[in-house]
């Protein structure tokens, strides 16, 4: 078997290398490249791990002809262009917990820092000064601090200012009143915290909901000579307003770590007085870069190797002890949606996956997106498990996700259902002791069968004789039957007939099919 191939393109803990090997990949370290460099080299890579520097553009993801996976050594990804990586099947993994305390640390530093105005007062007593008496700093005891976003850095600074005995009160549309009690935090809207605050720091990824929060609109509310700072990203403030905040006074300090373009050159703070920035050192320590490095090799490994998935950003997470449960489940979901895709045309608005019994009590999007990857593969080769979920989006195509844990006929099942003109349709499979899909119920037909090669479907009038005329006609075109499969609804009624055979089916073949006595559809199947 031939290892998957690994490219880290970005400096990185050496240890992260010794990983990749040690789990069964092959791995090369050439970092610096240009962008033509990277694009001339990522055909030959299963996986890609970067840091910040690597710019992952459409352009190189068109060349990136047999990528899998993109690794981001770090919680931000606006190096990483998600949505052509997810078009073209490609996961996308971060660390968001790797350099979680040290970004945390950093906030917590720059409020100090803001409050004591340690920067300059460490400049001019170097210079030779003693301004004792020209900085008057204040307490942080008993401050209000507002955060803007309460997730994992969020909490952490949360916990940090609680321990100075500060106030907190936050703004996050996915923090829960019961998460707010938990942290200790007051849950508000963005003008409550911004109107309460004394201190103000950021810790919400860059999205269009939440770039320039910190518009000059916002800063106008914000209760008179409060200290910002930001150590999340660059283009949640906006850097001109907030200069202008600082000269007016109505913001007292800011300090920065990120800024709206890096490597920040110019920009119209620097040089404004209480202003202090770094250069994106949030994560510079040396715990949390050895951290993020192994944990992003841990990951694509475990993916490459073993299908695990970990913190993806465009796919449902699988862990690698999940994937031998779901293993077959999800070639079950894959062949049921391929089935549904075959045999249905026109626009299909909603698609449903229903899982019953054993399946319900498992983890179920993966099961869903090899279900939409079959569907959609029918369309395009290009689909898996990553992309389709995206595409059935852009094609406006319903999602619906159903869990009973409840057994019916059998211990476990999966059905997959779709809206068509002529109704709901729906297909229903599943494993046998040896953990074999199987088929066992289509379009409200009881039949069993294996969904696997090149097989024929047929619809027809369930009357004496077919059979042999079925049998006979295949034996004439020199094609084998692997196996019969036959269903009907009441005897004398409609009948389904699958049948694997051992050769593509031909046009010709179909044609001659659809032309026997009481054939009302014939189509060819492949799996």
């Amino acid at each position: 078997m031939t290892k998957p191939r690994v490219l880290i393109s970005d400096k990185m803990d050496p240890n992260a290398a010794r990983i990749f090997e040690e789990r069964g990949c092959q791995v090369d370290v050439i970092t610096g490249e240009t962008p033509e460099q990277l694009i001339a080299r990522i055909g030959d890579y299963d996986g890609l791990a970067i840091r910040s520097s690597t710019k992952v553009t459409q352009e190189i993801l068109a060349a990136a002809k047999n990528l899998k996976v993109v690794g981001r050594a770090g919680i931000g990804v606006d190096n990483v262009d998600i949505p052509a990586a997810s078009a073209q099947g490609v996961v996308v993994m971060n660390t968001p917990f790797g350099n979680s305390i040290t970004t945390a640390e950093h906030a917590i530093a720059l409020i100090f820092a803001l409050a004591r105005q340690i920067p300059e007062a460490n400049a001019q007593t170097q210079a030779g000064k003693w301004p004792k008496n020209d900085f008057m700093g204040i307490e942080v005891t008993g401050k209000t601090l507002g955060l803007i976003g309460a997730g994992n850095i969020g909490s952490i600074v949360a916990s940090r200012a609680l321990g100075l005995k500060m106030k907190v009160v936050a703004f996050d549309p996915f923090l829960t009143p019961e998460r707010a009690v938990e942290m200790g935090v007051e849950k508000a809207d963005l003008d409550t915290v911004l109107a309460k605050a004394d201190f103000i720091t950021l810790h919400t990824p860059l999205t269009d909901q939440t770039r320039n929060i910190l518009s000059r609109e916002n800063l106008a509310k914000t209760k008179k000579g409060v200290r910002i700072i930001n150590c999340a990203r660059g283009g949640l403030i906006d850097e001109a307003a907030l200069k202008d905040a600082l000269d007016s006074g109505q913001v007292a300090g800011a300090a920065l770590d990120v800024f709206q373009t890096e490597p920040a050159k110019e920009s119209p703070l620097f040089g404004t007085p209480n202003f202090i920035c770094t250069p994106h050192l949030g994560a510079s320590t040396n715990e949390a870069q050895v951290n993020v490095a192994l944990q992003v090799a841990e990951q694509m490994a475990d993916y490459l190797v073993s299908g695990g998935v970990t913190n993806a950003l465009n796919m449902p997470s699988l862990s690698a002890e999940e994937a031998p449960k779901l293993k077959p489940y999800m070639a079950l979901a894959e062949r049921l949606g391929s089935l549904v895709g075959q045999l249905t045309t026109g626009s299909i608005p909603r698609i449903s996956i229903h899982v019953e019994g054993a399946a319900a009590e498992l983890n179920i999007k993966p099961i869903v997106a090899a279900v939409l990857a079959g569907f959609l593969r029918v369309q395009s080769a290009t689909v898996n498990m990553v992309n389709a979920p995206f595409l059935a989006k852009e094609r406006g195509i319903e999602v619906r996700e159903i869990k009973s844990e409840k057994e019916g006929d059998y211990h476990t099942l999966v059905r997959v259902s779709v809206k068509t003109d002529a109704g709901e349709r729906s297909v229903a499979g599943t494993l046998f002791s040896n953990r074999e899909p199987r088929l066992v119920e289509l379009f409200g037909i009881k039949v069993e069968a294996e969904l696997e090669g090149h097989m024929m479907y047929i619809v027809n009038e369930d009357a004496p004789g077919f059979i042999g005329r079925i049998g006979t006609l295949l034996g004439e075109s020199g094609i084998n039957i692997g196996t019969f499969n036959l269903g009907r609804r009441e005897a004398g009624g409609e009948a389904v007939l699958l049948l694997s055979v051992d050769s593509k089916v031909s046009a010709d073949l179909l044609e001659k099919a659809r032309k026997l006595p009481g054939v009302k559809r014939a189509m060819a199947l492949a799996f």
